[in-house]
């Protein structure tokens, strides 16, 4: 396991007992932000990083009893966590790394992922890889129930200019790895891309 990997699951491990009591006005923000991806029944979708599964209700709401949800995460805290909180109902629950998904190449309908691209470590790789599990025309949702200049103020630290989710680094980014944007929103309340799978 690479530094990188030891250092996210120390992270996350270490705060996966409280983390939902740590933010508890979130799940409006997620069901908002999983209501625009334009899921249908029946669709196939992967929160990648789900964390406590946070968002795995709203995505089992969207795609029906029909559908398959799937939440993806390299922490085991998180996903026990996940567990606690009878969120493993709603979806499959996988313990791996996005960088490197068990999953058939265009095997999804949609990617969901909530506050992940900041803990990617080769984000334009990592992109690629939910890229290649996406159909295409398929679409990534990139999210925080938070905007940038929120999360800053929260954590202490100012905005840089390189900045991963800054609209002029992450359209790029995306491109770059088989994702094409069709819509950016940053404000005090969320943070919300939309990219489509190109063909």
């Amino acid at each position: 396991m690479s530094d990188h990997h030891t250092h996210v699951q120390e992270f996350f491990g270490a705060r996966a007992a409280d983390w939902d009591t740590r933010f508890p006005d979130d799940g409006p923000a997620y069901a908002a932000a999983v209501a625009e991806i334009g899921l249908r029944e029946g669709d196939r979708v992967l929160d990648a990083g789900c964390g406590t599964g946070r968002a795995l209700p709203s995505l089992r709401a969207a795609v029906g009893p029909s559908g398959v949800v799937l939440g993806a995460d390299l922490t085991p805290a998180m996903l026990q966590a996940a567990v606690r909180a009878g969120r493993d109902r709603e979806g499959q629950l996988l313990l791996t790394d996005v960088a490197a998904l068990p999953l058939r190449a265009q095997s999804l309908d949609a990617a969901f992922g909530a506050g992940l691209i900041a803990h990617l470590p080769n984000p334009g790789e990592n992109l690629r890889e939910l890229a290649r599990v996406v159909r295409p025309g398929g679409t990534l949702a990139l999210f925080h129930p938070i905007g940038r200049a929120a999360l800053a103020a929260r954590q202490g630290r100012r905005i840089t200019p390189e900045d991963l989710r800054d609209e002029a680094n992450l359209r790029p980014l995306l491109a770059g790895s088989g994702w094409d944007m069709t819509s950016y929103v940053d404000e005090d309340a969320r943070f919300l891309a939309l990219a489509v799978r190109r063909g």
